[in-house]
């Protein structure tokens, strides 16, 4: 029986044609339920956003078990390295060089003519083959590739030490006896072939990219790229179900597993709709709790560094020592303290910063035949600022009008609402976790009023972004 890998690039692909790029969570819930369906390789984008990408990469490879990790790199050696750090501390990490063949796809992507293009070829394999014996060589827009070009191309790369090539059909133009005979050609045709992996990656533009992998995985192709949600390739589940059904007759098999398939990919095609909201806050998954983990008075800290970084904070070592200090306060009274707790902690104690913006007043109107309106007003470098904004509840308003006001997004990694004090006078505290860069920043607000806490709480994160960007 011959084995049919399967490497998805939903996660690398998914940020093109949606109105909001996947949160960090979101990744890595992504990565985990590719991983537990048993694909061959989960394939990674670029690096594009600097801090905020490697540590997506990093962690979606502290995750994935089984799979391939592969990271797109860039068209620099430098990329290479980049994408080799952020993804070397998985178990199975490989690195994936995408070059374009034709010689439009070489003048609109690189600005170069066929002779550069196979020396940086050459040179970003070898470099990734440096790093690891798991290089894979992926030649964009193959199938309108001038015929002698793409050998030479494929040939270059094979001999730097790709051990995976795979030929695109970007433009999706091939049926599949076109694509069957295409891929025994250059098979048949390029020297050194037979001793790598031969995949293909085909657009489903005229709606045939599962047949035409039939005809590829026939001619000789081993491996087929596919998207769990639908994409422009086959998805999962509809190649899933050609090997179901054929696989006997042909020999072949694969390692997914069929049975969860449906499922997970029904889970996963609310994260990568379109048109899933107009934006809010919360769209990014907002977290239920931190994880279970409880610190003692009797530790050190150094345990205390330890669950502070799990947690995805990266505080200085002035910051940490003021942690500590509140840490065990509390921890003097207390038998634990939990990560919750923590995290108030950290929010009221770690990195204060002078006020960047100030609330001056806020009005929230909401009601059950009314939508939520936030009206706010903060005061930055002694301008007042008005923001208003429509959102689902009361507090999805106000981070809107926030937002507004301050011209940016930033994703929401937590929020937490609890009272710290009983009766009709109670105390309402809000823990507001926001992400820039890959790094996280924490607020709190108390209040009596737990719609003012919320936005203390998100204002006080906002400051302690704003003065670590200036």
């Amino acid at each position: 029986m011959k084995t049919v890998k399967i490497y998805d690039i939903t996660l690398r692909e998914s940020g093109r044609g949606r109105t909001a790029a996947l949160s960090f969570k979101e990744r890595v819930e992504i990565a985990r339920t590719l991983d537990r369906l048993q694909v061959d390789a989960v394939e990674l984008p670029a690096v594009r956003d600097g801090k905020a990408d490697v540590l997506s990469n990093k962690t979606i490879a502290s995750v994935v078990n089984s799979a391939r990790v592969s990271a797109a790199a860039g068209l620099t050696e430098e990329s290479v390295e980049t994408t080799w750090e952020s993804v070397k501390g998985a178990r199975r990490p490989a690195l994936h060089i995408l070059l374009p063949a034709s010689a439009v796809q070489m003048e609109y992507m690189c600005h170069m003519k066929g002779p550069a293009m196979l020396e940086l070829a050459r040179t970003l394999v070898a470099k990734a083959r440096y790093y690891t014996e798991r290089v894979e060589f992926s030649a964009l827009d193959a199938t309108r590739a001038e015929g002698a070009f793409l050998r030479q191309l494929l040939s270059a790369a094979v001999e730097a030490g790709a051990g995976t090539v795979t030929l695109c059909d970007t433009a999706g133009i091939m049926t599949p006896d076109e694509c069957g005979a295409f891929v025994a050609e250059i098979r048949e045709s390029v020297p050194g072939l037979e001793k790598v992996r031969l995949g293909v990656e085909l657009s489903d533009g005229m709606k045939m990219a599962a047949a035409c992998a039939a005809a590829a995985i026939d001619a000789g192709a081993e491996v087929v790229k596919t998207a769990i949600t639908p994409m422009d390739v086959p998805t999962t589940e509809d190649f899933a179900a050609y090997l179901s059904a054929r696989g006997d007759s042909k020999g072949l098999r694969c390692d997914l597993r069929t049975t969860e398939l449906k499922r997970a990919a029904a889970q996963l095609q609310w994260l990568l709709q379109t048109e899933r909201s107009s934006g809010s806050p919360f769209d990014s998954g907002v977290s239920d709790g931190a994880p279970a983990i409880c610190l003692t008075a009797g530790d050190d800290i150094g345990e205390m560094v330890k669950v502070v970084r799990h947690l995805g904070y990266d505080l200085s070592e002035e910051d940490n020592a003021r942690v500590y200090e509140s840490f065990q306060r509390i921890a003097a009274k207390k038998h634990f303290v939990s990560t919750r707790e923590l995290d108030a902690i950290i929010a009221s104690t770690a990195m204060q910063v002078p006020s960047t913006y100030r609330i001056v007043n806020h009005i929230i109107t909401c009601g059950n035949t009314v939508s939520a309106m936030a009206n706010l007003t903060l005061e930055h470098d002694g301008e007042k600022i008005q923001g208003m904004a429509l959102g689902d509840g009361p507090i999805d308003a106000a981070f809107l009008a926030i937002e507004q006001i301050i011209g940016h997004h930033y994703e929401l990694a937590d929020f937490q609402i609890q009272t710290v004090t009983e009766g009709r006078e109670a105390m309402g505290s809000a823990l507001v976790k926001l992400r820039s860069n890959g790094k996280l920043y924490s607020g709190n607000g108390i209040s009596t009023d737990i719609i003012g806490a919320c936005i203390r709480a998100y204002i006080s994160a906002l400051n302690k972004i704003a003065y670590e960007e200036a």
